[in-house]
């Protein structure tokens, strides 16, 4: 297999960086307190910028494509994050005494003013620019390294556990996976959207720490942390983790041609037909 040169990606990455990290500290300095859509604002101008610089404005971002391939792609990801949850939740209600209650609405403000800002920012972060990059010159290492760094940035989060770390990082592969399958962003947005939205504003669970102002459900009941998640959530329990893991060897396996229309997200759209025997070797 060819990679690319190590050399030809300290630049763009480091450039991508800068502009983000600059962007954060006029953020910071103006005293703007919306943490969620100061991230947001950041990383699109580090993408749009670094973009412009190194690619020439030329790069198969994932995200402006067609409707027809938009749509299906943010729908399964929602279904997956939906299952994915319930299943989680559905264990840790057989394990403990844990149960849900009727809680005091939807979020709808919440979900519009922190959970969507919050999804695009980490998705453009952890799994755009700087990760496709990354998957072009060595697959596992992007997929290993950016869970990691999408690890530590929960590290500051309210109750973070050591369990909880680690099921967000089994979280990034979950997600660098899921933007595999189809080397479009959609999938893996809908995929955390619905995680982030299950979790909390449905079930009435923290998201790694997180509190949600209102939620469909309440918890009620209680267990051990290592199966509930105690504070931080459902993703600090060992129940996620096996669910995760679930998701992991899914995702692995190739699926039925019908639903899958993916072309490897290391190359892009003009490499993709001429490139692919010459990568497969």
């Amino acid at each position: 297999m060819r990679f690319q040169r190590v050399d030809g990606l300290a630049a763009p990455l480091l450039s991508f960086v800068f502009f983000y990290g600059a962007t954060l500290i006029l953020w910071i300095r103006a005293g703007w307190p919306h943490v969620q859509w100061m991230g947001l604002t950041g990383v699109t101008i580090a993408t749009v910028a670094t973009i412009a610089i190194w690619e020439r404005g030329r790069w198969p971002l994932g995200l402006f494509v067609p409707p027809r391939l938009a749509v299906p792609e943010l729908l399964r990801g929602l279904l997956w994050g939906f299952l994915l949850i319930v299943s989680c939740m559905a264990l840790i209600m057989a394990f403990t005494d844990v149960r849900s209650r009727p809680g005091n609405g939807f979020p709808w403000f919440e979900v519009l003013w922190v959970f969507a800002p919050a999804v695009l920012h980490e998705e453009l972060l952890f799994r755009g620019y700087p990760f496709q990059k990354l998957l072009r010159w060595n697959r596992w290492f992007a997929q290993l390294f950016v869970a990691f760094l999408f690890a530590a940035l929960h590290l500051g989060n309210e109750s973070a556990t050591m369990l909880g770390l680690f099921n967000v990082f089994l979280g990034g592969i979950v997600l660098g996976l899921a933007y595999e399958r189809y080397g479009r962003l959609w999938f893996p947005i809908g995929f955390h959207l619905a995680w982030n939205l299950t979790t909390g504003p449905f079930f009435g669970h923290e998201v790694s720490g997180y509190e949600t102002m209102r939620s469909i459900l309440l918890e009620t009941g209680s267990g051990p942390n290592l199966l509930t998640g105690g504070e931080f959530g459902v993703e600090g329990s060992v129940l996620m983790t096996l669910v995760e893991l679930a998701a992991v060897a899914l995702l692995l396996k190739p699926w039925p041609r019908r639903i899958s229309s993916a072309r490897p997200a290391f190359l892009s759209e003009p490499e993709a037909d001429g490139n692919l025997k010459e990568h497969n070797q």
